[in-house]
């Protein structure tokens, strides 16, 4: 081997070590960059997540806050009167707030009225909603289930008043020979004993129900459906491999999975219901005795007591009477929420 030789190899060998020195030079430099940009981002993105947490809790608080005002008013407002009533508030049924030296008023008549044609209207649409949201999931064509369930959430954006017309002009007088025949047949149980309004007419808890129980099979109905349809296909198709007939997969997979929701959906429309006002004011017939638990009676509810008093609210005391009513039936809402909780095991809406 020559000199040249020897120093040609020396030459390629310092030539190889000097590239792979500035190769790692640049992939260093490329990892550093890239480590400083993914370092940036994470940053960015946990500042945005901060802001957005800090904003969704602030929506929260602003329910919760709303909700405790709303709650502290009404009993501030109401303690003055309810320190002047001359009955007992809850067991009393009497109503007299335009003497207000001598206020009597009571809220169990009301309470009846309402605690009975809200749950006799949620007993009438929860089995009629769940089987409509049934048949449009599992059984229904896609192209008739869109148009049905469009026809059934039109219900909804219809106003209360033409409920309460058709109720007190359509429905009520179709309904009384039923009404009549219950009474006859079955008048030995209270909830169908004679009440403390004539039947004829049609102004009565049993109409009154009825047309409720329409007014929120849409609610409940579109709660079911949709949770329904949410049920896994996997579920159902390993419940049809076991043999499972289509209702027993519906019962076994379906109804399981969408128990929550169709309680939400429940407990929604009894909302409704406790709060309907103007189609309650317009069919129920005022009564000149108590409630006697008939869905046979008239009366009021409490918030169609209210609205019918608006004309009172002129002293702040025979307005306190009525906003005592008010916390009354907003305490009522919440009892109704914890029984639904505990009902489902506290997975309602989630």
């Amino acid at each position: 081997m020559t000199v040249h030789e020897s120093v040609d190899r020396d030459a390629d060998k310092n030539a190889a070590v000097s590239g792979g020195s500035a190769s790692g030079a640049g992939l260093g430099s490329g990892s550093d960059s890239t480590g400083s940009t993914g370092l940036l981002e994470a940053k960015s993105s946990a500042k945005w997540d901060s802001v957005f947490r800090s904003v969704t809790v602030a929506a929260g608080a602003v329910i919760v806050t709303l909700i405790a005002l709303i709650g502290i008013i009404l009993v501030t407002q109401s303690i003055p009167s309810v320190m002047q009533d001359q009955v007992n508030f809850f067991t009393s049924s009497e109503w007299n707030t335009t003497d207000t030296e001598n206020l009597r008023f009571g809220i169990l008549d009301m309470l009846k009225v309402t605690v009975l044609s809200s749950i006799f209207a949620l007993l009438l649409a929860v089995p009629v909603a769940i089987g409509i949201a049934t048949f449009l999931v599992q059984y229904a064509p896609a192209r008739l289930s869109r148009a049905l369930s469009a026809v059934i959430d039109l219900l909804a954006a219809v106003p209360s008043i033409i409920y309460g017309m058709w109720g007190l002009i359509v429905l009520g007088p179709w309904m009384v020979p039923f009404a009549e025949w219950l009474n006859s047949t079955l008048g030995w149980f209270f909830l169908f004993g004679d009440g403390n309004v004539s039947i004829a007419g049609g102004g009565t808890i049993f109409t009154a129900g009825v047309v409720l129980a329409i007014m929120i099979l849409p609610i409940i109905t579109s709660m079911s459906r949709e949770t329904i349809r949410q049920t896994p296909a996997l579920h159902q198709e390993a419940a049809l491999a076991l043999g499972a007939t289509k209702w027993e997969k519906i019962r076994m997979t379906c109804f399981p999975y969408a128990k929550s929701g169709m309680i939400a959906g429940s407990m929604l429309a009894l909302g409704r219901a406790l709060g309907e006002t103007v189609a309650v004011l317009i069919i129920l017939r005022a009564a000149s005795s108590p409630s006697t638990l008939s869905l046979f009676d008239g009366g009021f509810t409490f918030a169609s007591k209210i609205a019918s008093g608006s004309a009172e609210f002129n002293h702040p005391l025979s307005t306190g009477a009525y906003i005592a009513a008010g916390l009354v039936l907003f305490i009522l809402t919440f009892i109704v929420n914890l029984i639904a909780r505990s009902v489902s095991g506290g997975k309602v809406n989630g």
